[in-house]
């Protein structure tokens, strides 16, 4: 197909483009897909791939709409029962995305239609549609050049599963979609085959069968821009081509190896040939067997429905057994046979099959809409060829043994009801959840309540919070939100756009943020005492830290989740049973020695953070030091005498240098710019090579100038040169904001810079014997911000001069710091920190990036795509049903996912560990000790209480910063007789007060114990 030129809205998709890049997301504006079946999974698919921005999605479906859909097709309502599912749902479909032509097809998919039109699609996806009638389109789509790429999916009952077929060759053009790795060589062996050796044995991370390219070695430079594939050795050095020959001069040093991306084909089975020897993917090894399974049932369901045109009936065992029995026979007609069927779980698929489980629409519909994507763009490995995943631990055990309650009732919850029985719908209804975040997975939970009624029933409420607002970006992910929504509050907007889907939720939203500031007020200890559950739905680590430590602290389950790309998690914690968030840490991220970043950059990265570094410091920290500067020091002539008579004065030293520079006209913005630029990638540079020329050696001999030090070359300004220009511009552009300079259009032109710098006279360059730091173990010095000597005269002087030349009211009035933002494409805060950051890597000879990368890198931007956020948000909502059930540890699945590979691994959560304080004595994070007191219990009474009752002495009680009683500290065993009350010093109306003690066990050694809930005992 021929592929028109398509300009990307970043604004738009500047999160999507993180995970796919340019050319993936060009594919898809030039592609088209059909989604057959607009039910709850349909749907699901339709969605994310509309948000994904494909050109034409095409949804077909036969169907009226019933009373049944309303409970898993959120884009159905209550006025489109009795209309053609596909066509209700297109005008709501296709507001999700501007950018994409979307058609609605009302004909039936089966056995007699012709396939002609499939020839329009690059990826064909069905869902709801018989085996017969997959196995013909599958093999037309097969029989095309070039071949249609096929997927099939559904969702019966409480499992669900999906086949995909991308034809005989199949270009995979980036199995990962991870940024190829790049390592610092220590040295390259002559052999063969010759071996590299990691810089400081830095882990390398690359793989046998990698393929990399090498640059800057110096001695075997053969190897430059030389592609070979790799042998990994060890983590710090892996095998690369013979290096014996005389081409290879001997290694000296430097070097760097890249890993080089390179295509990769695939081929796939037809339908047909995988339904007798299917290859499967196993999500969860503790349920090896499972797949296998459902395999077998989903075939048996398929056979059922050819022999009786329906599926088994709700609960029914006659029906089941029947099943149970053409399961079997259809095991003896497969290749590859299940050795060890399992009754049990097509017991369930057989008894829930009428129904549908919406969250696992939203695991699956995410996952299949990532497929379709892979399809038409090439973009990451595909699925190899089966999925399917079951969730039949939500049903209640207890529960199970009285089908009558599974049966329906003409209502919407009945795909609900089929599969957790009436009793549970009802507990979801009386559900008191608390969500943290409205934002992508946010909404997509949001929805998943909705579907399952959570929080309608009398008793039952959802109250959400989130203190942003809605910005163009979240459209392509935070599909509950519109165009007209932009600035909106999300939580607000959110809690609006749900109760289109569900009018019965009671739902309370709120902008308030969950820190210590809310704390005392609105999200205390008996707020949280009030909900049911807790669910996290943030994008930063340390939010989630404290919402996790209050459920801790009231003992409330938490539902944790996060996805980066293709990338998600899930994490349950539940009282008593498991470990918390907090008690795992990420591995922090490698901190960058201030002596690289100031002075030897070995990578875009760290120009980039230099650039950023730059902004911060020239338009935000230093105008809001002069601000707060003339706050203070109201008049300049008393501060001038000060400095004068020898008197420090905080931060007068680098006011009077803002002073001095300060620009009052366009041109003069212009011109502080350029001399901006001459110093930091001219002036910088000679002066490196002045302390440190070429030569330099270090004390054993070797080079000073070697890898991973660059030597800096000096730039010359020149006009013509885009990247230049911009930084000039940007620069001078922030200046005139931070100095309220008024900007018109015309004054960033190139005419208009060109006539302002061509007579400009350029300072030349002097040496100076500033100390530059080498050493990397050395942090930052703290800036010296009073100065003294010669420097105080300097400044009053400076000061001097630039009141006698200027209106004193003009120079000395308030400045404009800047707040970087990086979603606005107009205010020049990217242009500044990208061209700043080329200009660096340009003097250290590292290659250059796009304003795309620096944004992502400068604005710390997490990469974000629909499809991993519906997956994500499905899994967590099947752990919320089975939370309410308080089950065994085991039935609980932590997830780990990435749908670019694709790997979906499923675990169980970590177990609480365990404290023994002495034989009989057993506590863990979640324990909390109680103690109600009295008005007159005094502090000798509290201690005496915990040495009755466990046998140990306290030897400290605190009550978060404040120290209420340590016995070595002098006065403190003054205070046993007193009253707690008069100790701690409550607010009115306060109850309780949560303590900390230790516990002095043998050898003096302290015992950390659970905290202590002291209630005061007076009203």
């Amino acid at each position: 197909m021929e592929q028109q030129e398509v300009e990307i809205d970043d604004s738009l998709y500047s999160r999507q483009r993180y995970v796919l890049g340019d050319s993936a997301m060009k594919q898809m504006a030039n592609s088209s897909i059909l989604i057959y079946g607009m039910g709850g999974l349909g749907i699901e698919i339709a969605k994310n791939i509309v948000l994904a921005g494909v050109k034409s999605v095409t949804i077909q479906d036969g169907q009226p709409a019933v009373i049944q859909d309303l409970g898993t097709q959120f884009f159905l309502r209550e006025e489109d029962v009795g209309k053609n599912r596909a066509e209700a749902s297109s005008t709501r479909l296709s507001e999700l995305n501007p950018y994409v032509s979307l058609t609605a097809m009302t004909t039936s998919l089966d056995s007699s239609a012709d396939l002609g039109y499939l020839t329009n699609f690059q990826c064909v996806i069905l869902t709801e549609v018989s085996m017969d009638v997959q196995i013909r389109v599958n093999n037309f789509c097969r029989e095309q050049t070039p071949q249609i790429k096929f997927i099939s999916a559904d969702v019966f009952g409480v499992c669900c599963g999906t086949f995909c077929d991308f034809g005989d060759r199949f270009e995979i053009m980036d199995a990962d979609g991870e940024e190829p790795k790049e390592i610092l060589i220590e040295k390259i062996s002559k052999g063969n085959p010759g071996v590299v050796m990691c810089f400081k044995n830095k882990i390398h991370g690359f793989e046998s069968g990698d393929h990399v390219t090498f640059k800057e070695i110096n001695g075997m430079t053969a190897l430059n821009g030389h592609t070979c594939q790799i042998k990994v050795t060890s983590p710090y050095s892996f095998e690369i081509c013979d290096t014996s020959g005389h081409e290879f001069a001997p290694y000296e040093h430097g070097g760097i190896a890249k890993q080089v991306k390179v295509s990769k084909m695939a081929s796939f089975k037809s339908l047909e040939e995988e339904i007798r020897n299917p290859s499967l993917l196993v999500p969860d090894l503790c349920k090896y067997e499972a797949p296998a399974n459902l395999h077998l049932g989903f075939l048996a369901l398929h056979k059922f429905y050819e022999k009786y045109h329906r599926y088994p009936n709700v609960w029914c065992v006659e029906d089941a057994n029947d099943f149970i029995s053409i399961a079997k026979t259809l095991n003896t007609q497969l290749t590859n046979q299940v050795t060890a069927v399992d009754d049990g779980i097509l017991r369930v698929l057989s008894y829930t099959s009428t129904g549908c489980l919406a969250p696992l629409c939203a695991v699956l519909g995410g996952f299949v809409a990532q497929e379709g994507i892979k399809a038409i763009t090439g973009k990451f490995t595909p699925l190899h060829q089966w999925l399917y995943l079951d969730c039949r631990e939500v049903i209640n055990k207890e529960e199970a043994a009285t089908p009558d309650i599974f049966t329906k009732r003409g209502d919407r919850y009945d795909a609900l009801r089929i599969c957790l029985g009436q009793r549970k719908c009802e507990r979801l209804a009386q559900l008191r959840l608390f969500m943290v975040g409205c934002g992508a997975i946010g909404c997509e939970m949001l929805k998943n309540y909705a579907l399952l009624g959570v929080g309608q029933g009398p008793k039952g409420c959802i109250t959400i919070t989130d203190n942003d607002l809605i910005e163009k970006s979240n459209l392509n992910r935070q599909f509950l939100f519109r165009p007209a929504d932009i600035q909106k509050p999300k939580s607000t907007t959110a809690a609006e756009a749900v109760l289109q889907i569900n009018a019965e939720l009671n739902i309370k939203a709120q902008q308030h943020k969950v820190c210590p500031q809310t704390e005392d007020k609105v999200y205390n200890d008996a707020f949280f005492e009030s909900q049911n559950l807790v669910v996290n739905a943030l994008d930063n680590v340390e939010a989630r830290r404290y919402v996790d430590s209050r459920c801790v602290t009231n003992q409330r389950a938490l539902l944790e989740s996060g996805t980066q790309g293709t990338k998600g998690h899930v994490q349950v914690i539940v009282p008593h049973m498991t470990e918390s968030y907090s008690s795992q840490n990420d591995p922090s991220d490698e901190s960058v020695p201030y002596c690289t970043l100031k002075s030897f950059p070995a990578n875009i990265e760290h120009c980039i953070q230099w650039g950023r570094d730059k902004f911060e410091s020239s338009f935000c920290v230093k105008p809001d030091l002069f601000n707060k500067f003339w706050k203070l020091n109201k008049d300049a002539i008393p501060v001038i005498q000060r400095l004068k008579d020898g008197q420090s004065i905080d931060g007068a030293v680098q006011v009077s240098k803002m002073v001095a520079n300060r620009s009052a006209t366009w041109c003069q913005c212009v011109e502080l710019a350029r001399l901006k630029f001459q110093k930091y990638f001219n002036h910088k540079a000679r002066n490196l090579l002045h302390i440190f020329p070429m030569d330099t050696k270090m004390p054993d001999g070797s080079l000073f100038w070697q890898s991973p030090k660059r030597p800096p070359v000096p730039q010359e300004f020149d006009l013509q040169n885009a990247v230049h220009f911009l930084f000039v511009v940007s620069a001078a552009r922030l200046y005139a904001g931070v100095f309220n300079v008024r900007v018109t259009s015309g004054d960033t032109s190139f005419e208009t810079i060109k006539s302002i710098l061509q007579n400009m006279k350029i300072p030349e360059y002097r040496p100076t014997s500033k100390r530059i730091i080498t050493d990397e173990s050395v942090s930052k010095p703290a800036d010296e911000t009073t100065g003294s000597g010669d420097d105080l005269v300097d400044a009053a002087n400076r000061l001097q001069s630039s009141l006698n030349e200027t209106d004193v009211a003009q120079v000395l009035s308030c400045m404009n710091p800047v707040g970087f933002e990086k979603d606005d494409d107009t205010n020049g805060h990217i242009d500044f920190i990208s061209a700043a950051a080329n200009l660096r890597g340009a003097m250290y000879t590292i290659e250059s990036i796009d304003r795309l990368k620096a944004k992502r890198i400068a604005g710390r931007i997490v990469p974000a795509i629909a499809t991993t956020t519906a997956t994500v948000s499905g899994l967590v909502t099947v752990e919320l049903i089975k939370v309410m059930d308080s089950l065994p540890l085991d039935v609980y699945k932590n997830t780990f996912l990435n749908l670019a590979l694709p790997i979906v691994l499923l675990s169980e959560p970590g177990p609480v560990e365990k404290t023994v304080i002495k034989e009989g004595l057993t506590v863990t994070m979640w324990d909390r000790w109680e103690l109600h007191g009295t008005a007159e219990f005094t502090l000798q009474q509290f201690l005496q209480h915990f040495k009755d009752k466990y046998g140990f002495d306290v030897n400290m009680v605190s009550h978060g910063v404040k120290m209420v009683y340590v016995p070595f500290m002098p006065g403190h065993k003054k205070r046993l007789p007193q009253q707690m009350l008069k100790l701690l010093k409550p607010s009115p109306r306060l109850r309780y007060m949560d303590l900390i003690i230790n516990l002095e066990g043998s050898d003096d050694e302290d015992i950390a114990c659970p905290p202590v809930r002291y209630y005061f005992g007076v009203q």
